[in-house]
């Protein structure tokens, strides 16, 4: 089974609110993105943001370019379910991020909460930052998500890579300051602990 496939499964035979990375709010990366300033007409996108509830908040904050993408159809349809008449504001892309060509120097904001780290394989994470390379404008903002080294090594079902800040920015390279990063106990729906590491980066101009 792929990843899509994975997906696609566990999006149709699951709440959203049961599964494992479920947070009714994403407080630090919407605190960040406030501290930015953007403005409302900025293009942001979300990265794995499928069911995610931050595109809600953006939505509810005014933002008019947002875009979701995501593996599974399902996570989407679950969101645009729940957006009712405003999911016709946001862009939403069933594809893979590390194949999908997205514009060029398009996007302010980059966002992605528990996507990334289950790249497991060097080749995907590297054909992931040349995508978000080629699509975030200079001087736009990164903001992960991640497991920090404190996390299990696995999220439903799969492996995932874990990170600390430095090593994060090592990848991210000498085109981006690391600006701030912060660690958050998430708590699953399950009760199993999850420490999560947010870095908000800045592309050098």
């Amino acid at each position: 089974m792929d990843r899509k496939e994975h997906w696609e499964r566990v999006y149709a035979t699951r709440l959203v609110e049961k599964l494992g990375w479920y947070k009714p709010s994403l407080d630090i990366p919407l605190a960040w993105i406030e501290t930015l300033q953007l403005d409302k007409g900025a293009p942001i996108i979300d990265i794995g943001g499928g069911a995610s509830t931050l595109i809600d908040d953006l939505v509810d904050e005014g933002y008019e370019a947002l875009t979701v993408l995501d593996l599974s159809v399902n996570a989407l349809e679950a969101s645009k379910k729940r957006l009712g008449r405003q999911s016709e504001l946001v862009m939403w892309l069933s594809a893979d991020v590390t194949r999908y060509p997205l514009p060029e120097k398009h996007f302010e904001l980059w966002h992605d909460r528990a996507a990334f780290h289950f790249l497991v394989e060097p080749v995907a994470r590297q054909a992931y930052l040349d995508n978000l390379m080629r699509a975030l404008k200079p001087c736009g903002q990164v903001i992960f998500g991640v497991f920090a080294p404190e996390a299990p090594p696995k999220c439903s079902g799969l492996p995932v890579v874990r990170y600390d800040h430095e090593h994060l920015a090592a990848f991210m390279g000498d085109e981006f300051e690391l600006v701030k990063w912060q660690k958050e106990l998430h708590v699953t729906p399950g009760g199993v602990e999850q420490m999560y590491l947010y870095c908000l980066f800045h592309r050098l101009g």
